[in-house]
């Protein structure tokens, strides 16, 4: 090639580089606190530049000083130190996460970086680090803005001369030092509730005070009492709240029934399971001259009896949710309200907030209306009861039963169609003794009767979101509690598709086909020791559904818009969204987001407490009831895998426990996470989730609630 020749394309490459340097540089400015690969720039630029072209752009930036490189082939701009503020998540002795605002990545904290800080601190860190470490910012906490959580719960131990309390709270990983004089008489093996009196230091450990004795270790009551201190959750409604509540005239004004809609004429019945006092929805059923149905969904109008802002609606606010326990209910309402004025009891004039459709027998929705009414329910149906009559054809009600079950069938057919996922895993009840001790646990059976009030349910959380997102002013929009779920993380779902390719299925990773296979390989599975566990997983692959202002989708129903609106008795963004539609049908407008997302972050904070509260309580009642098996050898599918240990469901039982890895001997197993495997290095052994393995019941710690198994061979 002539000399000429060859410098003119030398100058031209030149040229070409610096703009292509250029366009990488104005990406990585869009985010500037983000980090990139390679991979992830091919994807970004695809048909903008040559993947040859955005490597040599690159390396030149990191000559040049211009980006910086970071571990794992990972690069971003220079910048000045960033600071984060957030609150600790301590989900492991050594390490926690500091969860910052909506949108912004979890940043994870090693131990001898969180400065002391215990879970839920809010805490202000150094990001030292960008996404370096399991796809997280890793930072160096630098201050401790606020020490939220001041009591703990657990046993008191000795060791030594010393006494301490070893909190049962898998996110305190030290014991807390109580001096004799601050015992308050508790006696080792005593469960107590502790407050802190000393930050730790690197000088001295945690020290605190007794502030209860809650009784013995081991005792029904005292367990119980222990979860509910563990959690924070209220044992008392305050004195003002019940005789706010008991103040409450149970009579219904003539004025009120007059500008209501009356179906007290209406066949109306309620379907809960066999212990439920609180009733909060209902279905009415009549048939209309063109042969279509008039299905009405009547929900408890607690709006009505609970004005915003008076003191029994702080408290249903504060507590956001009633949590149901394996042995009692913590309502979000006194009982006077929950299970008296505002159940939709057999045999009673009762205000209702209501929904109601005109469907053809196919369930296309023809006509719908909202409004206040007045029902009068004539039965109260058990699950197990309602079943007997659809099954046996016979009983008050069959009729109206079986037309609605085809309904819902219909329904749930057409859901399923525009790509609902059916999310159905295995739930337990406890057979409990009259001192509460576990006599049997038992799957929760998912029959036809379930499945109809599930799909009306939904019906009308669905259309109530869409007619509320119908109303606005301009291009304005009122506000409105919404109930969304995210699309699943693309990268899990390609570990979970390597996962179930093991045994044979084939998981389409797109969102479009995503719904149908995993229903797909749910049905397939369906009756194997395994399908729980699948499903289970499957589950916590997905983003986690929440409250919010925001009317995004949700993923997991496959409706554009949804809301809660049909448990106001036990859950307060029910009652929210009630209020709020109240006044959007009187011509009232309202346009506070920022107030309702605050109200809506709140009570998806007590959503998560409250199931962490539930399976606690299970668990509890687990480990208690496999203190029978103690010694025994049993089957159990591994359900999970951690870098400590493997944790087994029991098919038996349907209770899990843990083989610890430093029990087994044979080898040094090393975790793959995205495979779900164990690998012996020497043996080649693999252990992987699902597989069926034999364990010998080792230990049972009530006060820890924790199962040990050993692997028997």
């Amino acid at each position: 090639m002539p000399r000429k020749q060859k410098k003119q394309q030398s100058t031209k490459y030149s040229k070409n580089s610096s703009t292509h340097q250029a366009l990488i540089l104005d990406l990585l400015q869009t985010k500037p606190a983000n980090d990139y690969t390679l991979y992830k720039l091919y994807k970004d630029l695809k048909g903008r530049l040559a993947k040859q072209d955005i490597q040599e752009a690159v390396l030149a930036l990191a000559q040049q000083g211009t980006i910086k490189s970071l571990s794992r082939g990972r690069f971003a701009l220079p910048r000045e130190a960033v600071y984060a503020t957030g609150r600790v998540d301590y989900v492991h002795p050594s390490y926690a996460y500091v969860v910052t605002e909506e949108g912004q990545d979890d940043i994870w904290v090693s131990k001898e970086d969180l400065l002391f800080a215990l879970d839920k601190d809010v805490v202000r860190v150094l990001i030292t680090q960008l996404k370096a470490r399991a796809k997280h910012p890793v930072g160096k906490v630098v201050a401790i803005l606020e020490r939220s959580k001041t009591t703990w719960v657990g046993p008191v131990v000795q060791k030594g001369q010393a006494m301490f309390v070893a909190p049962t709270s898998k996110r305190m990983h030290d014991d807390i030092l109580v001096k004799a004089s601050n015992l308050k008489g508790a006696q080792q093996h005593d469960k107590v509730i502790v407050a802190l009196i000393t930050a730790p230091t690197a000088c001295q450990p945690l020290e605190g005070k007794v502030i209860r004795v809650l009784g013995q270790a081991g005792k029904h009551e005292t367990e119980m009492h222990a979860i509910m201190a563990e959690f924070d959750l209220p044992m008392h409604f305050p004195a003002q709240v019940l005789a706010a509540a008991e103040a409450i005239v149970d009579t219904i004004p003539a004025s009120e029934v007059a500008q209501r809609k009356d179906f007290r004429k209406v066949p109306t019945f309620t379907i809960d399971p066999v212990d439920a006092k609180d009733f909060d929805d209902a279905l009415s059923l009549a048939q209309l001259p063109n042969g279509r149905c008039q299905v009405g969904i009547h929900v408890a109008d607690v709006s009505y009896y609970v004005p915003e802002g008076s003191p029994i609606d702080q408290e249903a606010f504060a507590r956001g949710t009633s949590v149901y326990l394996v042995d009692r209910t913590i309502p979000m309402l006194p009982e006077r309200l929950a299970n008296e004025l505002c159940s939709l009891r057999p045999h009673k004039d009762r205000l209702a907030f209501s929904a109601v459709f005109e469907l053809d027998a196919h369930g296309k929705l023809h006509k719908e209306w909202f409004g206040e009414t007045i029902i009068h329910s004539t039965q109260r149906f058990t699950y197990e009861a309602a079943q007997q009559a659809l099954v046996h054809q016979q009983g008050d009600f069959h009729q109206g039963l079986t037309i609605l079950n085809s309904l819902a069938k219909e329904l749930r057919a057409e859901r399923f169609k525009q790509g609902a996922i059916n999310f159905e895993t295995t739930e337990v009840r406890f057979e409990l003794d009259e001192q509460g001790k576990p006599l049997s646990v038992l799957p929760k059976i998912s029959q036809d009767t379930h499945r109809l009030i599930e799909e009306f349910m939904l019906l009308a959380n669905k259309r109530v979101a869409l007619h509320v997102r119908r109303i606005k002013q301009g291009k304005h929009f009122h506000t409105f509690v919404y109930r969304t779920h995210d699309k699943p993380d693309l990268e899990k779902l390609g570990d979970f598709a390597l996962f179930v390719k093991q045994f044979g299925y084939s998981l389409e990773t797109n969102l479009r086909s995503l719904p149908t296979s995993l229903n797909t390989i749910a049905a397939r599975m369906a009756g194997q020791p395994m399908a729980n566990i699948v499903q289970s997983l499957a589950i916590r692959l997905m983003a986690k559904a929440l409250y919010t202002t925001k009317a995004k989708p949700h993923f997991g129903l496959a409706f554009q818009h949804y809301t809660h609106f049909t448990s106001p008795i036990r859950r307060y963004p029910d009652l929210m969204a009630h209020r709020l539609l109240k006044q959007y049908l009187r011509g009232q407008l309202t346009f506070d987001d920022p107030t309702y997302e605050k109200r809506c972050q709140h009570a998806s904070e007590r959503e998560r407490v409250a199931a962490e509260t539930e399976r606690a309580s299970i668990k509890y009642k687990q480990v208690e009831l496999m203190q029978a098996w103690l010694g025994e050898v049993m089957e159990g599918a591994i359900s999970s895998m951690t870098g400590w240990g493997i944790y087994i469901e029991l098919v038996d039982t349907l209770c899990e426990g843990m083989v610890r890895l430093a029990d087994i001997t044979d080898d040094h197993y090393v975790l793959d996470e995205k495979r779900f495997t164990l690998t012996g290095q020497q043996t080649k052994k693999v252990y992987r989730l699902g597989d069926l393995v034999k364990v010998r019941v080792k230990a049972c710690d009530i006060s820890q609630r924790k199962i040990d198994l050993e692997l028997v061979t």
